[in-house]
C-alpha cells in the first residue's frame, strides 16, 4: 500500500480515515496530504484525515497541489514538512505521483543530486525524468 522512496519518506495513492493506524503502526510521524478537497466524488476531506491522523498520533500538513497549479510555495512548503518532520513521512495524492514529485523538488532545493531522486521515484514506480531539468535548476539556484 505505501510505496517507499527512501527509508523515511513513502508515498500512497488517495488515503482514508482508517489507514491513519496503519501509518503509525508501520512508524510513520507524520502524514502529508497532497490532495486538494473535493477533486474526486467520495474522496474524504482534508479534516477528515487531519482528525484520523492526530487520533493515530500522527503529525499532519495539507499541501495541496491540483494539476498544473504547481509553485514554488509548494515546494517550500514541502521542504518545510521534510525539515520539521520529526521521523518518517507519508505523503499521498490521487496515485503518488505528485506527492513523489514535490518531494523530489524539495529535495532539490536542498541539494540532493536530480539523477539519484529519479532512480529513487523509478524504482517506486514513478517517471520524474520530465522533472530532471527543474531539478538541476532549484539544486543549482540554491546553492
Amino acid at each position: 500500500m505505501f510505496r517507499v522512496l527512501t527509508p523515511g519518506f513513502a508515498v500512497a495513492g488517495q488515503l482514508q480515515p482508517e489507514d491513519m493506524a496503519a501509518a503509525a503502526a508501520e512508524g510513520y510521524a507524520l502524514v502529508i496530504n497532497n490532495r486538494p478537497d473535493g477533486e474526486e466524488t467520495g474522496q474524504p476531506s482534508a479534516e477528515e484525515i487531519a482528525e484520523a491522523a492526530r487520533a493515530a498520533g500522527l503529525a499532519y500538513r495539507h499541501i495541496p497541489l491540483s494539476g498544473g497549479g504547481l509553485t514554488m510555495d509548494h515546494i517550500g512548503q514541502t521542504e518545510a514538512a521534510l525539515e520539521g518532520a520529526g521521523g518518517p513521512i507519508l505523503a499521498f495524492c490521487r496515485s503518488g505521483m505528485r506527492s513523489t514529485t514535490l518531494w523530489a523538488l524539495a529535495r532539490a532545493k536542498t541539494g540532493a543530486e536530480p539523477q539519484e531522486l529519479v532512480t529513487l521515484a523509478g524504482q517506486a514506480g514513478y517517471d520524474l525524468t520530465p522533472m530532471t531539468g527543474l531539478m538541476e535548476k532549484l539544486k543549482h539556484d540554491n546553492m
